[in-house]
């Protein structure tokens, strides 16, 4: 019975080595997996943010929240099962998928430029300030945003997942496919924690700064002020990043993904159309190299950048195109437009106090206080 005794205990502890190991090589393999997503994690970073703008203090948290529950949704019941069974199964069809991927962030870069270039905007933004500062922004304009928001963050949530499984195969080929899956999870839940995090922190930096402002010492008083004034230029700075992440990152993707078909193990290798598909990256790593070589120390650098300027071009060039066909067909740029409109009027008769979900405004009424951001 001893002996029986001892060698259930041998083996209990041999199962507890084991699942130790287990753990520290789930552990290791989603830090190299999010390492390697660590430039898409910045992107997704700067984009979140533009969201938020023309959102009441009160409803910043609340709504990054929504956002991030829906990025979480996004990562573990969607994207998660269909990178590993690609991964699995068939790798070869995760390049086509990520080429509509970079297109349609192509296309909300190329939307949001065409926007401002054109002044469609205007008007939506307008009555969309004056309804925050009445309190009044509608939950129909939250909704919008939220969910703009999470399918741009599917985009980007699926090239972080992709990258992380690329580094969970190659590092492991022979990793199972429960380790696969276990691994992406965890990178899942730690990136989402992390880009929301710092988006938290950003859009209530401002808060911060009223906070010490309103502190007894004078140095305080000075940081929370710089704060308070910083924070309007840095968040309208991170829009503007974030448009430019969207057009980078869709190009990137694209040249990519077309790489990939056309070259070596891809779908179209050793086909004409393949070698017309693998020259445009080619071409652009060409020149790549060419500047790292000639800047000398600093070619890191130049290489990188050339790299990301061309990259952008080539997603305002693809976005462009698609806002153009989209507005042919008055889908896209010209039915949001028209939806913009709508929303303003509304959003404008809310802060006259003429309509609204919770009765009637009276305008003489002073508004509750709300940071307008």
């Amino acid at each position: 019975m001893a002996g029986g005794l001892f060698a259930l205990l041998d083996d209990v502890a041999a199962l507890a080595r084991l699942a130790a190991a287990s753990v520290d090589d789930v552990g290791a393999a989603a830090a190299r997996a999010s390492a390697k997503s660590a430039g898409v994690v910045v992107d997704d970073t700067a984009v979140t943010p533009q969201y938020l703008e023309g959102s009441p203090a009160a409803r910043e948290l609340p709504i990054i929240k929504k956002i991030a529950i829906g990025s979480l949704r996004n990562k573990l019941l969607f994207i998660l099962p269909a990178a590993v069974l690609l991964g699995q199964f068939l790798p070869e069809a995760l390049p086509v998928i990520l080429i509509f991927g970079g297109a349609f962030l192509a296309y909300e870069g190329a939307h949001k430029v065409h926007a401002k270039l054109t002044g469609h905007d205007e008007h939506a933004e307008e009555a969309e300030t004056e309804a925050v500062v009445q309190g009044e922004l509608t939950p129909e304009h939250e909704q919008k945003t939220v969910a703009g928001a999470i399918r741009t963050d599917f985009i980007l949530s699926a090239e972080i997942m992709v990258i992380a499984l690329k580094e969970v195969v190659t590092s492991d080929p022979d990793a199972s496919i429960w380790m696969r899956a276990i691994v992406l999870a965890v990178v899942a839940v730690l990136i989402t924690v992390l880009v929301y995090g710092v988006v938290a922190l950003l859009v209530k930096m401002d808060d911060v700064g009223l906070h010490l402002a309103q502190k007894p010492s004078a140095a305080a008083q000075r940081v929370g002020q710089g704060l308070v004034k910083a924070m309007p230029k840095v968040l309208t700075a991170i829009g503007v990043i974030g448009t430019a992440a969207m057009l980078w990152v869709g190009g990137h993707i694209l040249l990519v993904s077309l790489y990939e078909i056309g070259g070596e193990g891809g779908l179209l290798e050793g086909t004409a159309l393949g070698d017309v598909l693998h020259a445009p990256y080619d071409l652009i790593h060409h020149w790549e190299e060419d500047v790292h070589h000639a800047l000398g120390s600093f070619g890191a650098i130049g290489g990188w950048a050339v790299n990301t300027l061309l990259s952008a071009i080539v997603g305002l060039v693809v976005g462009g195109i698609v806002v153009a066909a989209l507005g042919l067909f008055g889908v896209g740029k010209h039915e949001e437009s028209h939806d913009g409109e709508h929303g303003a009027d509304h959003a404008r008769e809310q802060a006259a106090g003429t309509v609204g979900e919770h009765g009637e405004h009276d305008p003489g009424e002073a508004p509750e206080d709300s940071s307008n951001r």
